[in-house]
């Protein structure tokens, strides 16, 4: 069989003339990009960041997506107004959709299309752009900016100054960055940040790049304080000892005022163009995933021996619990050499002591908790099932500070050799919260993951603030973490899926997480992974 022709694709979504949901404000967007192949299964992709009271907003996070080019990949981009911290979008204003496919918007390049509410009725006058690329770049570059002396634009207290660089294309300047805002400060120094060098200039050094510096206000009305355009040749001349210096120029201003000079200037400390290794390249290159289980065996599964219970196994030899060891585990021991995979429980009384425990080997034997395969795992939690009284109560953090331990320990190696997958089932109500937000906290500096399926019908709200898609999760001191490592799927939803629909969602996110720790820690593949 020929091998599957794929490339990578960058999607950069904009709008128009968004439906207003917000009483005294503009609504507050973001877009949700859903996918779909071979069945009737849409996953969600990923989000885009939310912008306040907005009605065209340009979204600066970009989609990457495989592009298979003999499979019809169907998308769902669904535009919404944010206006609670829930990570679930069905209690959201819905401002309208959009479905196409990957490949009418590869072959348009630039895809202009109304969107339609539920009932495929029109949005109001709201459109939708999206503008597709091809990824053959894979360098970033780093980012250290400041500036000083911008014009003040607020009456009370100073500007709230944020930058955005704008990437030429043939149809006009397209949004590739935008930093955060610095409140109240003229003199501002952004965090350091990072763009790809395909979204900035498609790796032509000499392509005009473009820098607008605003005054964020709360309302939506950002005021312009200056622009200024350069190329990635002049920025790469940057250093912290001598940086790039840019002057903010408003036009505007310029017209209107004799002898005006600039609105403040621009600094670029740091402009350091590096290859960006991606997921595959790791795994090539020598790292290993690690793959530990964690299963929920607290009281409030119901008694094993009642069809009732989310642990009853029924005669064909399933229940959820075993349904989500497989079809995630299935997809992970790929990545696994030896393939052995330490398995835990919590929340039961265990033999001989019948002491409650939050980290037991299935297989009761704590020298050695593996178990070959995620036939192991499954077997081992068959024989486990009946020895142990489900109890209570539910402690995530003893298993994830578990699991944290090993990869401290992996951290203390110069390469990415190693990466560590914590999957937690679990029927959902979490007693140590305060605990495991701190344990997520330290563990989101390690290299480590955590994926929690939730099966049964229980509320899930606790899992959904551990998954910090809406903004980083802090820990009870206030800390926050250095990463998302946290992924949260109800199995409920996929009960009727194909098999792989589960896999699929709860894994979205991981190669994004593993790529983007070692690149954060500088941390390459043991070997070369493209030897020339």
């Amino acid at each position: 069989m020929a091998a599957q022709c794929v490339t990578k694709v960058e999607l950069t979504v904009s709008c128009d003339n968004l439906l207003d949901k917000d009483i005294g404000s503009k609504s507050d967007p973001l877009c949700s990009l859903l996918m779909s192949s071979s069945d009737s299964q849409w996953y969600e992709v990923g989000r885009t960041e939310q912008v306040q009271n907005c009605l065209s907003p340009k979204f600066a996070k970009k989609f990457v997506i495989d592009y298979y080019f003999e499979i019809v990949q169907k998308l769902k981009f669904g535009i919404y107004d944010i206006d609670n911290k829930t990570v679930d979008l069905s209690d959201d204003d819905f401002l309208g959709q959009l479905e196409c496919t990957l490949g009418q918007v590869v072959s348009s390049k630039k895809l202009t299309r109304p969107l339609v509410l539920k009932n495929k009725s029109p949005a109001g006058k709201g459109t939708i752009t999206i503008s597709a690329e091809e990824i053959k770049d894979n360098r970033v570059v780093n980012f250290e900016v400041e500036a000083r002396k911008l014009d003040n634009k607020d009456f009370f207290g100073k500007s709230d100054p944020y930058l955005e660089f704008y990437k030429q294309t043939e149809t006009g300047w397209q949004l590739a960055h935008r930093t955060e805002v610095v409140k109240n400060n003229l003199n501002p120094t952004w965090k350091p940040f990072r763009i790809p060098l395909q979204s900035l200039c498609g790796g032509d050094m000499d392509k005009p790049i473009k820098v607008e510096c605003y005054d964020y206000d709360n309302d939506g009305s950002h005021d312009l304080i200056g622009i200024f355009e350069t190329t990635m040749t002049r920025l790469k001349e940057a250093s912290r000892t001598s940086p790039a210096e840019f002057e903010c120029v408003n036009s505007k201003k310029k017209q209107k005022k004799k002898g005006y000079k600039n609105s403040g200037v621009v600094g670029v400390k740091l402009c350091q163009v590096v290859k960006e290794y991606t997921f595959l390249d790791y795994i090539m290159g020598g790292c290993q995933l690690n793959f530990t289980v964690a299963i929920d065996f607290t009281g409030s599964n119901g008694d094993p021996k009642s069809p009732q219970s989310l642990h009853y196994i029924s005669p064909q030899g399933v229940n959820e619990y075993l349904s989500a060891i497989w079809s995630v585990g299935n997809v992970i021991q790929d990545y696994d050499s030896d393939k052995m995979f330490p398995a835990f429980g919590f929340g039961a009384q265990i033999p001989p002591t019948w002491q409650v425990s939050h980290e037991f080997p299935l297989n009761f034997n704590p020298a050695n908790p593996f178990c070959a395969g995620v036939e192991g795992v499954v077997e081992a939690y068959r024989v486990c099932l009946p020895q142990v009284k489900l109890y209570g109560p539910t402690n995530f953090s003893p298993i994830i500070n578990h699991v944290a331990c090993f990869a401290k320990q992996a951290i203390q190696q110069t390469t990415a050799s190693q990466y560590f997958v914590l999957l937690i089932i679990t029927d959902g109500v979490i007693t140590d919260m305060d605990q495991t937000r701190s344990a997520i906290v330290n563990a989101s500096r390690l290299p480590m993951s955590i994926i929690i399926v939730g099966v049964g019908g229980a509320d899930f709200s606790a899992m959904e603030f551990l998954d910090g898609d809406d903004g980083s999760l802090r820990s009870l001191t206030g800390e926050a973490a250095m990463r998302d490592i946290v992924q949260f799927v109800p199995f409920r939803q996929f009960q009727n899926a194909p098999s792989q629909a589960l896999a699929q969602s709860v894994l979205a996110e991981l190669p994004q997480q593993v790529a983007s720790f070692f690149s954060l820690f500088k941390l390459k593949p043991p070997h070369d992974p493209s030897p020339s």
